[in-house]
């Protein structure tokens, strides 16, 4: 793990005792919920909460309360890495990979809204673009494991980055399994963008809100900060449970917001359950 880096937080309530911070993060990091995401991230909201008085108990809650939302609710159920690796080893084919592919996928939520027009979706962000030599996938979830659907050329290297350490080492056999150059590995997007260099093309799916929740100013500071040519933002189209919620308008709303005072050019997709931006940038 790296250094811990905290969230930049406004206002002037005082600086949260270190020793308090370290006591809400470890009492968190002690539930097997979250005790694999990253400790720098934990702290970042341990203390947000704490600055804004909670006690150490009532901070523990609302960090748990935070994380939940915006990443442990996306699994049905906890997530079983050496079993999947185990599948994928077995394979004996390309078919058969990809049935324990979709297998695996259908257990995070947001990849299973994405199953019915996997081939579709990538075929569709991807299509006119230069060839692709890099991705950058933040927040990338398992998205990963929808490689063989992408079709990117064999040279092209994926990076991709999430809060989870286990998730990520097993995303990081994945890539290595693939024979994919690249690699996955743990960043707090809070802290800003991933030391990765210049790439072709990054992708933010349905995590601007996520991010969001946690602060408000962090998708737009990706956006600031991430050395991409083109963007890949997308939004969800219903809640988990398939409600609407006029959620489209909501999050249409949200993208023209975070493009303001950006003279970028700008393609929209809908999807049955996903509102995607492909977005065109001048890099520096």
């Amino acid at each position: 793990m790296g250094e811990r880096r905290s969230v930049a937080l406004s206002g002037d309530a005082q600086q949260p005792d270190a020793a308090v911070v370290e006591s809400v993060v470890q009492a968190v990091l002690a539930s097997p919920k979250y005790a694999a995401l990253d400790p720098a991230l934990v702290a970042s909201l341990a203390e947000q909460e704490l600055r804004k008085g909670r006690r150490v108990k009532e901070a523990i809650k609302e960090v748990k309360n935070r994380l939940h939302q915006s990443a442990a609710s996306y699994w049905q159920a906890p997530p079983r890495y050496a079993r999947w690796r185990t599948a994928i080893e077995a394979a004996e084919d390309e078919p058969a990979l990809k049935a324990q592919l979709q297998s695996i996928l259908r257990t995070h939520h947001s990849m299973r809204e994405r199953l019915p027009f996997l081939v579709d979706f990538y075929r569709t962000l991807f299509a006119g673009l230069s060839p692709l030599r890099s991705v950058l996938d933040l927040g990338c979830g398992v998205n990963p494991l929808a490689l063989p659907w992408m079709g990117l050329p064999t040279e092209t290297a994926y990076f991709a980055c999430d809060i989870d350490r286990e998730q990520m080492a097993f995303l990081d056999w994945w890539l290595a399994q693939r024979g994919r150059r690249g690699r996955a590995f743990v960043w707090n997007l809070l802290a800003g963008a991933p030391p990765v260099e210049l790439v072709d093309a990054a992708l933010l799916l349905k995590m601007a809100p996520c991010l969001a929740q946690l602060d408000p100013a962090a998708p737009a500071r990706l956006l600031d900060e991430v050395r991409a040519s083109v963007w890949v933002i997308s939004f969800p189209a219903q809640s988990l449970g398939g409600r609407d919620k006029g959620m489209v308008a909501h999050y249409a709303a949200m993208m023209d917001a975070l493009l303001t005072g950006r003279n970028w050019r700008v393609e929209r997709f809908d999807f049955p359950t996903e509102l995607v931006f492909r977005v065109h940038r001048e890099t520096r």
